[in-house]
């Protein structure tokens, strides 16, 4: 019987390996990992849950118990990947890519997020696109225009004026900046 256990923030390769160790470490079988899900093919008595618990949250993580936090943690998932994972040239239509790998109504998931998260579905998904043009401009290999045309940006001049209502300042000023604020993804 397989069994799904929801971890909340993983969000990189580095958290899945981490993660899958702990598995490993209480002896708990994996059939498949991903971000936020690792399916297990047995259930977990409450003595290796409260361990697996434990193990998890000693490095951040956390086992999600309800099916919204699974939903969120889902949605948050499928947007980290795709902002930042994703190196198709296709680009992501919100509504229909969430809906189709959720099999929920876009408008349900976005009220369901924003009652939980207290922030927007659309402002964490820029929060994520900012985040990942920050990591773009400090590795220095792309032109903002590249960036804009990699991140589906209409034009350089509307990711500019996004970048500076969410940062403050504008990419320029951010990247010739001393201090690059950026975030670990779990905190976005």
């Amino acid at each position: 019987m397989k069994n799904t256990v929801y971890v909340k923030n993983m969000v990189c390769n580095r958290c899945i390996r981490a993660v899958e160790d702990i598995f490993k470490k209480n002896d708990i079988p994996i059939i498949s990992i991903q971000l936020g899900e690792v399916e297990i093919d047995q259930g977990l008595d409450e003595g290796k849950r409260a361990l697996l618990k434990d193990d998890l949250e000693a490095l951040g993580f956390a086992i999600i118990n309800d099916r919204k936090g699974q939903l969120i943690e889902q949605i948050k998932n499928l947007v980290i990947e795709a902002v930042h994972y994703n190196k198709s040239a296709e680009k992501v239509k919100w509504p229909e890519y969430l809906s189709d790998q959720l099999h929920l109504d876009y408008k349900y998931l976005s009220s369901l997020f924003s009652s939980v998260e207290s922030i927007t579905l659309e402002q964490y998904i820029i929060n994520q696109k900012i985040e990942k043009v920050k990591e773009l401009l400090v590795y220095d290999e792309l032109s903002l225009k590249e960036i804009a045309f990699q991140l589906d940006y209409s034009s350089t001049a509307y990711l500019s004026n996004q970048f500076k209502k969410v940062m403050g300042m504008t990419p320029t000023h951010f990247k010739n900046s001393v201090a690059h604020n950026r975030k670990s993804l779990d905190h976005i």
